[in-house]
């Protein structure tokens, strides 16, 4: 049965990730097929508390599916979950006429959109992070072009690093996750990976590394995952100071907010518009409540109560061809 929906809104919340942009088009346009109008929400959840809501058209999203950011603007509001920011939000949305929203963004995202569903807002999410950490999903909108981009600088750097026969830490996005790290461990061939789920000591990393260098190469590459403890900084520090016992010279790179910026890959464009169809259809036929996602390239729909409860952590599998591998 289909669900009583007028006015559809977008909200593109939290960490930006590319595809964000193409998701808010297929949300546009499959909302105006049914007849529906969409609107956006500028700022994310901040937007939501100070009513920053704007209609949008076909021509809004006119050549927006090959930019990265997003054209709504995006924001982390701690605001939004005390029970003043939900409600002054829920208000703004009743006041503009807001039937239904599409919301798109991380674990933090998923949690405020089982809030505004709990609180009598239908809404479907879509996960959007390059960390890959939300559940019900095997792969979010933005982590393939996230990890394309941290490969490129990898290949670059492994230049340098084996013309002056160094070990190069690189940090890679991933507080909770280490899946980017682990990824372009494994795709761009690091002697190490250092993640936030696997246990490691410095003493562990400084025998990685001399044992490369005995073995007679003439590079190592580290990739560690910002939220790996010891942090990438500890390790290129413990590192420097035993570059005789290790016989690397010893450098960090941080590649930050790179790794969230630029053009969506081609698969991040087709992912991020099959989902914001799928929550477009999946408020047409009724059903909110839930996460658009795909598992084993088929959409999937899974509760935002199961989503906001659960981080998607790596596969032990891929751990142990990263080992194996890195020999």
């Amino acid at each position: 049965m289909a669900t009583r929906v007028r006015r559809v809104g977008i909200v593109t919340s939290g960490g930006d990730s590319p595809g964000f942009n193409p998701f808010v088009r297929a949300v546009v346009r499959m909302a105006l097929y049914h007849g529906w109008e969409p609107w956006g929400i500028q700022r994310g959840y901040e937007g939501l508390i100070a009513g920053d809501i704007v209609p949008l058209n076909s021509r809004s999203v006119s050549g927006v599916i090959g930019l990265g950011g997003t054209l709504l603007g995006s924001s982390r509001s701690e605001a939004f979950m005390a029970p003043r920011g939900l409600r002054d939000a829920l208000r703004n949305l009743n006041e503009a006429g807001i039937d239904a929203l599409t919301i798109i963004g991380g674990d933090g995202t998923m949690r405020g959109a089982r809030a505004l569903q709990d609180a009598g807002m239908p809404s479907v999410g879509a996960p959007g992070t390059i960390e890959n950490d939300v559940c019900g999903t095997d792969v979010a909108i933005g982590v393939d072009t996230a990890l394309n981009t941290a490969l490129d600088a990898m290949d670059r750097i492994r230049d340098t690093a084996s013309s002056q026969e160094q070990v190069f830490i690189i940090e890679m996005m991933g507080a909770k996750s280490g899946y980017l790290a682990l990824m372009a461990g494994i795709a761009g061939g690091a002697e190490m990976v250092c993640l936030p789920e696997e246990p490691f000591t410095l003493d562990d990393v400084t025998r990685e590394v001399a044992d490369a260098y005995i073995r007679g190469k003439k590079h190592c590459i580290i990739t560690v995952a910002e939220g790996a403890r010891p942090n990438a900084r500890e390790i290129a520090d413990h590192l420097h100071a035993h570059e005789v016992e290790t016989g690397f010279g010893a450098r960090l790179s941080i590649l930050g907010h790179i790794q969230r910026g630029g053009s969506p890959s081609a698969y991040d464009r087709f992912l991020a518009t099959r989902l914001g169809a799928a929550a477009v259809e999946r408020l047409l036929d009724g059903e909110s409540g839930v996460m658009v996602g795909t598992i084993e390239n088929e959409v999937v729909a899974t509760p935002l109560s199961e989503v906001a409860e659960c981080t998607r952590h790596v596969q032990e599998a891929d751990l142990d061809l990263a080992r194996v591998l890195a020999r």
